[in-house]
């Protein structure tokens, strides 16, 4: 038999959630190897837009915006609520960066750039067949033939992980609590520079969004929670009636031309509800359905539990149970209240005139614009406000990522 590949720890899935683990490990000098099926640059369906917390974790793992061409800035965020209220909510300006765009090809490729650049050993383009949890070490399957053996594992490969199905944590049938709808557009108008959204009256508590990115491209699309009044199965038909709204024609523009065929995606958003480890087996990400259940943002959360991941196996040392212990303690400490106040929250969007009370609220005073898109773009956690452990002089008040560059 062929001797395995060996690392003291292999990362299964090379996109946001596990290149940080591989950086932060590799950084901290362990030996990584980074696996995935596919092989870089691949595109990852998702909305693109990136908050103000995914942003200061990309400039900590050494990402730069000049690595990224799609790289785009958001200044204003417009909100549309089903009375069709318009409110424009400004984040500051000349103090960094509090939001972007970029397309996930491009966002994915950098950070497993900066991950090869920190010295992680990369397989691209084998899928991961099996695995075998023992005492001393993992070892992987992989559809080559070949195997890999590591005293650790972080599985970041997404909602529907093999690794769960291989150590028998998977939750059979689950589907998800939300879906998505993308699609790239060009040659939209000048108002679609701007961040929209749309709290359509039949898409609640679901929305529709305009992301800008560059030389007139957008992400258009909507997402819908499942079960709510539109069923996933309708999402096609729908999708060019929306498109045709008004409101949401007039955003996009006369000229706007679709890139390329529309996507759609589930979202895993149940924090705390699925297994976090399991042996040596750490799951981070997609794979921990770890996803903002209000917002459906998932790029930040993964690259905290990929960095939570990495920080408890190098606290952990050599004993698997206290690895297991500290990181759990890790996500249920800081993304399980931010959890529960989104699923508060998402109870009253999902009625219209919750929905407009809120956007209404949000858009009483330049001090509630200020500060409401900050706390939409996760300045800070979403339930800081009901978190005194969390608190600091400076909530709200800090400067965003990348100030001067």
């Amino acid at each position: 038999m062929t001797e395995p590949n060996r690392a003291d720890v292999a990362i299964v899935g090379a996109g946001p959630a596990g290149a940080a683990a591989a950086i932060t490990l590799a950084r901290a000098g362990r030996s990584v190897l980074l696996l995935d099926k596919a092989a870089f640059p691949r595109d990852k369906i998702c909305g693109d837009g990136i908050t103000t917390g995914a942003l200061r974790i990309l400039e900590e793992l050494g990402v730069q915006p000049g690595q990224i061409p799609s790289w785009t800035e958001v200044a204003d965020i417009h909100v549309v609520s089903p009375s069709k209220h318009q409110a424009t909510f400004p984040l500051p300006k000349g103090r960094g960066q509090f939001a972007a765009v970029m397309r996930r090809t491009d966002l994915d490729d950098a950070i497993v750039d900066q991950a090869r650049e920190a010295g992680v050993r990369m397989i691209e383009g084998v899928e991961v067949t099996g695995a075998t949890d023992g005492p001393d070490q993992v070892v992987l399957e992989l559809a080559d033939g070949s195997t890999v053996a590591a005293a650790q594992v972080i599985a970041a490969d997404g909602m529907w992980s093999p690794m769960r199905k291989f150590l028998g944590t998977a939750v059979p049938g689950y589907l998800g609590e939300w879906h998505a709808f993308r699609q790239y557009f060009t040659s939209t108008g000048p108002q679609a520079r701007d961040l929209w959204v749309w709290f359509e009256p039949d898409l609640l508590p679901g929305y529709a969004w305009s992301f800008p990115l560059p030389d007139g491209g957008a992400n258009v699309g909507f997402g819908i929670q499942r079960g709510a009044k539109i069923a996933t199965k309708e999402m096609k038909a729908l999708w060019p009636e929306l498109l045709a709204r008004p409101h949401i024609a007039e955003v996009l523009g006369p000229d706007a031309t679709p890139e390329d065929r529309h996507q759609a995606w589930p979202i895993p958003a149940r924090t705390g509800a699925l297994a976090l480890s399991a042996g040596r087996v750490l799951w981070v990400g997609d794979a921990a359905a770890v996803t903002d259940p209000m917002t459906g943002e998932g790029i930040g959360q993964a690259l905290l539990t990929g960095q939570f991941a990495a920080r408890s196996i190098l606290e952990g040392g050599p004993d698997p149970a206290a690895v297991r212990t500290a990181y759990e303690q890790k996500v249920t400490s800081h993304l399980l209240p931010d959890h529960k106040m989104s699923m508060l929250l998402i109870w009253a969007l999902k009625h219209r005139r919750g929905a407009r009370a809120a956007i209404r609220v949000a858009d009483a005073t330049p001090w509630t614009r200020r500060n409401f898109a900050r706390w939409l773009f996760e300045d800070e956690p979403r339930a800081i406000a009901v978190t005194p452990r969390r608190w600091h002089r400076r909530i709200l008040r800090r400067d965003g990522a990348y100030v001067g560059g």
